[in-house]
C-alpha cells in the first residue's frame, strides 16, 4: 500500500529566500531532529538540478544508522523540486516540495508518497510507528523554521488597523 502524508507551513520570508534555504542539501541537517543522526555523506556542488544524487546517513531507528540515497528528479526554481529515494528504508519515497508566494511570505507544502516494505507487517509498522515518526519530523521542522525565519502572521484588514482608529469621511 502506498501512503500519502502532507504538511503545510507558512513563513514570513520572500519566495527566493525560502528557495535558497530549502533547496540546499546542506540545510537538511538543521531542520532534521538531532535524534535522527542525519549526516550528508556526499557533497553536491552548485545549484540543485534534475539527476543530482545526494547520499546521507540517518537513524530512523535510534542507534541503527542506514544509508539513504536520494535523486532530485524535478526542479522548477523557485517553485518546486522532487526528491525520490534510490536507496533506503522505503520501497517507495516520493517527496514533493512546493513553494508558493503569498501576501507577506511563502506557503510551503510537502507531499510525500511512501511505501513501507513488509506487506502486512509494514501496515502495522506504519500505523504504530512510521506515520507518527514522520509527523514528529515535520513538527520539528516547523518549529526550527519558525526559529530561523519567524512566525507567519496572516495580515488582514483588522490586523493592519488593530492599534489605530480608522476614520472614514
Amino acid at each position: 500500500m502506498v501512503y500519502q502524508i502532507q504538511f503545510k507551513q507558512t513563513l514570513p520570508i520572500p519566495l527566493g529566500k525560502a528557495w535558497e534555504f530549502l533547496s540546499s542539501p546542506e540545510n537538511l541537517k538543521t531542520i532534521t531532529p538531532p535524534h535522527m543522526g542525519f549526516n550528508i555523506t556526499s557533497r553536491p556542488e552548485g545549484k540543485m538540478y534534475p539527476g543530482m544524487i545526494i547520499s546521507y546517513m540517518v537513524s530512523p531507528i535510534p542507534g541503527v544508522p542506514m544509508t539513504w540515497v536520494s535523486e532530485i528528479t524535478h526542479v522548477r526554481e523557485p517553485y518546486f523540486f522532487v526528491d525520490e529515494q534510490r536507496e533506503g528504508p522505503y520501497e517507495i519515497w516520493h517527496h514533493q516540495h512546493l513553494l508558493e508566494e503569498i501576501p507577506g511570505g511563502v506557503e510551503m507544502t510537502d507531499i510525500i508518497h511512501y511505501k513501507v516494505p513488509g506487506w502486512f507487517l509494514g501496515r502495522i509498522l506504519n500505523a504504530l510507528f512510521i506515520r507518527r515518526q514522520l509527523q514528529g519530523i515535520f513538527d520539528f521542522r516547523k518549529k526550527k523554521l519558525e526559529e530561523l525565519f519567524g512566525k507567519y502572521e496572516k495580515s488582514d484588514f483588522a490586523t493592519l488597523f488593530r492599534n489605530d482608529r480608522v476614520i472614514l469621511n
